[in-house]
This record gives C-alpha cells, sequence and structure tokens, in this order.
C-alpha cells in the first residue's frame, strides 16, 4: 500500500507539473492512436471515463466515437459501485464524486459488448495497473468479464514495474501518446 501510495503522489506531482497545453496535445495523440485500434473500429459502444484534474483528456475520444456513429457512457458512482450512463451530451456531466465528472442524468447503460476505455495513475509494461484506490473498475469489469479493456495514459505514468493483487483487472491495450502496448490476455500475469 505504500508503494501505491508513492506512485500516486508521484504521478499526481508530475501530471499537476504539466502545462494545460501539453495535455491537450497529447490527449489528443492518444485519441488518435485509440481511433486507430480496430478494437476502437470495431466497437459500436465505448465506456469510457470523464477525465479529471489533468488526466489524458477523453472529450476528444468521445466526439470522435460520436462521429462515428458509436454510442458511448460514463460511469458514476454509486455507493460502493460504478454505473454507466448513455452520454449524449457533455451538459449532462457535473462534479460528481471527488469532484470527476459525472452524468446527473439519462440511461443507465448494461452492455456487455463494449470497448472500455480505463483511466489509472500507473501501470507497467506487463499490464498491471494501479488505480486510484477505490476498487470501482475491479468491481465492474469482475461482473463484466466480456468487456474489451484500453487503458490511456500519458508516458510518464508508465514505469518498469507496479505492484499489484490478485483481484487487480489489468487492461488488454495501453496507449499513451508515445505507444500502444497490446498485453497477453489483460489479466496482468
Amino acid at each position: 500500500m505504500e508503494e501505491k501510495k508513492a506512485i500516486r503522489k508521484q504521478v499526481f506531482a508530475k501530471r499537476k507539473a504539466c502545462s494545460g497545453e501539453n495535455i491537450r496535445n497529447w490527449s489528443q495523440e492518444i485519441t488518435r492512436r485509440i481511433t486507430e485500434l480496430p478494437e476502437f473500429q470495431n466497437a459500436g459502444r465505448i465506456l469510457v471515463y470523464a477525465d479529471y484534474n489533468h488526466e489524458v483528456m477523453t472529450g476528444f475520444l468521445i466526439e470522435e466515437a460520436w462521429k462515428a456513429g458509436k454510442e458511448t457512457a460514463v460511469p458514476k458512482v454509486e455507493g460502493k459501485d460504478m454505473v454507466f450512463y448513455r452520454l449524449t451530451d457533455f451538459a449532462q456531466l457535473e462534479p460528481g464524486y471527488f469532484g470527476i465528472p459525472e452524468p446527473v442524468d439519462g440511461e443507465v447503460v448494461h452492455w456487455e459488448d463494449a470497448l472500455m476505455i480505463m483511466p489509472g495513475v500507473a501501470f507497467d509494461r506487463r499490464g498491471h495497473r494501479v488505480g486510484y484506490g477505490g476498487g470501482f473498475y475491479d468491481r465492474f469489469l469482475e461482473k463484466h468479464p466480456g468487456i474489451k479493456r484500453a487503458a490511456a495514459a500519458f508516458s510518464f505514468q508508465v514505469f518498469p514495474e507496479v505492484p499489484w493483487e490478485a483481484t487487480d483487472i489489468s487492461p488488454e491495450i495501453l496507449v499513451t501518446e508515445k505507444e500502444t502496448i497490446r498485453f497477453s490476455g489483460g489479466s496482468g500475469f
């Protein structure tokens, strides 16, 4: 746990130090890379986080999904769980759990055939992910094992190795502004 805290602190400091222009430019490059993935091109539905606090910006990706005729949904924290709401307009989003943009209204979706774009604090080259500590994505994905998983991160969020637990559900693909990394199986093992 201490190692995860230290990694979170380090990444948050690096994100905070980044200019808005860098965050925007890198996010646009990550969007370009994600939209080129066969998994994105073949998906009719995208589950994607709403960015907050200098994370990879997902608005560009959501707009590209809409342009391509894909349905999109974003998460809302309800108790210990995460529920996805169909997003048709950015006006649906307001600050929610810890100030993170969440849908205030709309239709709850239960998509099993979708591509999820996961956030994370840090990743390694074996597919392990350090999240924000709430376990929301792990609990959601445990109940929806058929959902394809890609993560979006800046290159400084990729570490040689990060701590992980057997209950962690890793992305199958990690996309940064510099590279796309595919993991075998996505389980992190």
